[in-house]
């Protein structure tokens, strides 16, 4: 019987200090799941050498570690084009994080190990310990998220994420092109089209390097365009 193939997609911009310690971090964990699987690592037209690091890398991760380029185009773009390749690729699973390394790859393998129980295993940040602001925003999105669409997520945007390839096919089919939120709209559509959800505690650190890109001034305007989006979307799902 073959084994069952993941794709782990990690999106990635400016992450220079990050980069080595990342691909280091989390190629042994997905090598572990069977030989086909792959890391694949985003590059969103960075302005550093982000690329330039990832392909030096394949000197020792050559056999787990796919790095891609494009131009940029945001979080959720990246995002979605990750998801799209690795089930292009033939993926049976795709896992997805970030790549400011707040969340830790020795909780994965309880994902793994329970993926034949639910059609996507999703992490819910109980505490997160990257600033009140974050906080906040969690809180907030839970709220629009219920009142936009009428579904209940513990965590809409947790990137810490395993989905089963048809499941994951379905609910990408649901979300607009490049949408700047699409983890959120992703665990929508996956409650929406009464997939099986399976919550799991996780861990998130603060940014172990680098600068975060997002501030408040931003956090606020992606706060004010999704508030948009949503209603725009719930209501052309009505008719």
């Amino acid at each position: 019987m073959a084994s069952e193939v993941l794709y782990a997609v990690i999106p990635a911009y400016n992450e220079s200090e990050n980069i080595e310690a990342l691909v280091d971090e989390w190629a042994p964990v997905i090598r572990e799941t069977g030989p086909e699987a792959r890391l694949v690592v985003i590059d969103d037209g960075s302005k550093d050498n982000t690329f330039e690091l990832l392909q030096a890398l394949k000197e020792r991760h050559g056999d787990v570690l796919e790095p891609l380029t494009k131009p940029n185009g945001g979080h959720g773009a990246t995002l979605l084009h990750g998801y799209r390749h690795a089930l292009d690729q033939g993926a049976d699973y795709v896992f997805q994080t970030d790549s400011d390394r707040q969340t830790l790859p020795s909780e994965f393998p309880q994902f793994w190990e329970a993926r034949s129980e639910a059609d996507a295993i999703i992490g819910w940040r109980s505490a997160r310990q990257d600033g009140f602001s974050r906080l906040v925003v969690t809180k907030v999105l839970k709220l629009v998220v219920r009142a936009s669409f009428k579904v209940s997520a513990v965590d809409a945007n947790c990137p810490f994420r395993l989905i089963a390839a048809e499941p994951l096919r379905q609910a990408l089919a649901a979300i607009p092109p490049d949408h700047n939120l699409a983890n959120v709209l992703l665990t929508v559509a996956l409650i929406r089209q009464g997939r099986r959800l399976r919550w799991i505690q996780v861990t998130f650190r603060p940014r172990q390097g680098g600068v975060n890109s997002i501030n408040i001034p931003k956090i606020f305007g992606i706060g004010r365009r999704a508030l948009r989006d949503f209603r725009d979307l719930a209501r052309s799902a009505k008719n």
